[in-house]
């Protein structure tokens, strides 16, 4: 309980202080009616769906995603704002105290704001506060297809230019939006690739997320078939179960929805693509990732069967996999395929000038190609959302890779 009361007047303080600002700019008082209006229901429906209206586990529901969206728009606005009127209020501070002790009248008063920079604060703050809205609204949705030509010198003569259509972190039980799911599915389907890969999270928690867009996605199609692997949140780890068989249960109901979906699920396993007498391993493990998260891929145990000359497709659902055993291992995977990130769903990407998302802070290697030791990875930003319930900057992602045959110099 003594949380919320801080929290309700750390909001309500930094809301005061913005208010002072509108009520510079303008002398209309339906703005000033208006934003405390906002304000006031952002923060009762924050309070109410984490409180009365809480549900059980680490990861946000869909009206608890909202909530928590909404309160940060409304946070940045205010927080932007207060950053360009606190350093304004320490000078008129700073004047009216000087006025008090060396000025002709020795009362302290305080200058008035100036409205010229209580304009600009708010028309700043207004950027970052579109930009959220806009995400919950279009930005979660705005799905891209992302090309990348790879080339290696040992690729299998009949692999050059093999298509790949890579997929991840689904994270169906954030959907709001049929008509919009339906139109990502599609935009796959219609890259018309080789093969098609999944690289984990299809649920946020449970195996019945999924039910209500299982037909759908088990329209995914591609020539030489769909793979797929685990991601951490599809082991059910973030919610509690009344027993262990339960969660053991969901594990198992979502491998088989998955198959039933048309994927062949790599647990830890291989297949070979093959094409007349040239063939590709394709290796899934399951979830390894750094930190406190789940570890159970096994990469020795998933290329057991396999020759070490192979040319060798990883998916590996976390990035981190990558970086910390698969690029030191003497197998040399060729190309790495992971998700996971998101690129936190939020940042700047501009082709060819700026990649840049928080997210980066956390892992290095966090969004696209990457080359290290000869080998690739391609790290995936997400088809769905999670937390957040939008995209800012960091699209949805659908990522199409040609494999070429390094031409002789």
């Amino acid at each position: 309980m003594a949380r919320w009361v801080i929290f309700t007047i750390l909001y309500v303080a930094l809301s005061f202080y913005v208010l002072q600002a509108l009520k510079t700019v303008t002398k209309q008082p339906w703005w000033s009616y208006l934003y405390i209006a906002i304000s006031l229901v952002v923060m009762a429906n924050f309070i109410y769906q984490f409180t009365v209206g809480e549900e059980t586990g680490r990861v946000l529901s869909i009206s608890k995603s909202y909530a928590f969206g909404l309160l940060l728009t409304v946070l940045t606005f205010n927080i932007i704002t207060i950053l360009f009127l606190f350093s304004e209020d320490l000078f008129r501070i700073s004047t009216g105290i000087y006025q008090r002790f060396f000025g002709a009248g020795k009362e302290f008063g305080l200058p008035a704001r100036r409205r010229f920079l209580s304009l600009l604060a708010l028309g700043v703050a207004s950027i970052p506060f579109g930009a959220l809205l806009y995400g919950m609204y279009k930005g979660k949705y705005n799905f891209k297809v992302l090309r990348y030509t790879l080339e290696f010198d040992d690729l299998p003569e009949s692999f050059d230019g093999y298509q790949i259509t890579q997929i991840s972190d689904i994270h169906s039980g954030s959907f709001d939006n049929r008509k919009m799911i339906e139109y990502g599915v599609d935009l796959i389907n219609k890259q018309k690739s080789d093969v098609l890969l999944f690289t984990g999270d299809m649920v946020n928690n449970m195996t019945s997320e999924m039910l209500p867009w299982a037909d759908l996605f088990g329209t995914l199609k591609a020539k030489d078939g769909k793979f797929s692997v685990l991601g951490n949140h599809d082991y059910g780890d973030y919610i509690p179960w009344e027993t262990e068989e339960l969660k053991s249960k969901n594990l198992e109901n979502l491998k088989e929805l998955q198959r039933n979906m048309g994927f062949d699920l790599l647990l830890n396993e291989h297949r070979y693509l093959q094409k007349g007498e040239d063939k590709i391993a394709l290796i899934g493990v399951e979830n390894w990732g750094k930190g406190g998260f789940k570890k159970a891929g096994d990469l020795k145990k998933a290329s057991a069967a396999i020759d070490k000359d192979d040319f060798k497709i990883l998916m590996s659902h976390d990035p981190s996999h990558w970086e910390m055993e698969v690029i030191n291992d003497p197998y040399h995977y060729h190309l790495t395929l992971s998700g996971h990130t998101h690129g936190m769903q939020f940042g700047i990407e501009i082709p060819g000038w700026v990649k840049w998302s928080p997210v980066k802070w956390r892992y290095p290697y966090w969004a696209g190609i990457y080359k290290e030791m000869g080998q690739f990875i391609n790290v995936n930003r997400g088809f769905g959302f999670l937390g957040y319930p939008g995209r800012v900057g960091i699209w949805p992602e659908i990522t199409v890779i040609t494999l070429r045959k390094k031409a002789l110099t």
